[in-house]
């Protein structure tokens, strides 16, 4: 492992990868993820689509603060995706743009993003749950090295690679004999290097995050997670509520919990809390959750 990346060069690659290129007006394309083999990660796709809807919006003083994306086709590694940006409304207060991510001609993913000039209002939130603070706590990275062996050979590559965001489970799960448990987690997470002080940056870096870990609650009663044999998952849409700025290189707590699952999906729900206890974004995704015999 000593010719892996630093800390420094996988946040700045990140960074890269959400940075879309503007190649016409309102057309952007993302570039493919270094190294990536096989299907697109769902959240770097919602998070180059929010890139291009914000960077539409970026001559005006309105800040994304809610986005609805639905899944379509999976996209491929070896292909860039080309961003389509519509600007369906231009309010006083709000604005939203709809955005439609291609490969080859082929829509992936439809995203609507929302817009709001800042302004005060009324206030409250739900309170932080009460877990153990990060430092207590081991990475997911560290677990899976511990068990290594025991990965099968096909997914040791995926599960072992050193990622530009860290996470440290509360209640770590057995990757390779997973038992029943309720289906609740609880996680912290932060780039594992500064990402730089651009809000909208940090709000991309978010999208990308809320992906990584949710669609595993609603299998966790059930003993199983997706390299379990026979196991088909997906994301099939995926909504975010930006609620307060937050900075992605600072920890933050995902909350999740998952309240129903059957006919093949499951539904999940998402908090995720800054280290102070605000309450910056509220996430909700039903995947695609089937184990074939």
């Amino acid at each position: 492992m000593s010719d892996a990346p630093s800390p420094a060069a996988l946040v700045a690659d990140l960074v890269d990868l959400l940075d879309v290129e503007e190649i016409d007006t309102d057309l952007y394309r993302g570039r493919r993820s270094t190294g990536g083999v096989g299907r697109v990660f769902g959240g770097q796709v919602i998070a180059q689509a929010l890139q291009a809807a914000q960077r539409s919006a970026g001559e005006t003083d309105k800040v994304a603060h809610s986005l609805h994306a639905y899944f379509m086709r999976a996209g491929a590694e070896e292909h860039p995706i080309i961003y389509r940006v519509v600007r369906d409304f231009e309010g006083r207060s709000f604005a939203t743009r709809r955005v439609i991510a291609m490969q080859r001609g082929t829509p992936i993913l439809n995203m609507a993003a929302s817009f709001q000039r800042a302004e005060d209002g009324l206030s409250h939130q739900d309170d932080m749950p009460d877990v153990p603070p990060p430092d207590a706590l081991q990475s997911e990275q560290a677990l899976r090295m511990a068990v290594s062996e025991q990965i099968p050979e096909r997914f040791r590559d995926q599960l072992l690679r050193p990622r530009p965001i860290e996470y440290r489970p509360v209640t770590p799960r057995h990757w390779t004999r997973p038992s029943p448990a309720p289906p609740i987690q609880h996680c912290w997470f932060r780039a594992v290097a500064p990402v730089g002080d651009d809000p909208a940056m940090h709000r991309a870096v978010l999208a990308y995050a809320s992906d990584m870990l949710l669609l595993g609650t609603c299998m966790l009663p059930h003993g199983v997670t997706w390299i379990t044999p026979g196991m088909q998952t997906a994301s099939l849409d995926h909504a975010l509520w930006l609620h307060e700025p937050a900075r992605t290189d600072e920890w933050l707590l995902y909350s999740m919990d998952s309240p129903w699952a059957g006919h093949g999906r499951g539904m999940n729900r998402g908090r995720i809390f800054a280290a102070d206890g605000r309450l910056v974004a509220s996430v909700a995704q039903e995947g695609l959750v089937r184990l074939r015999d």
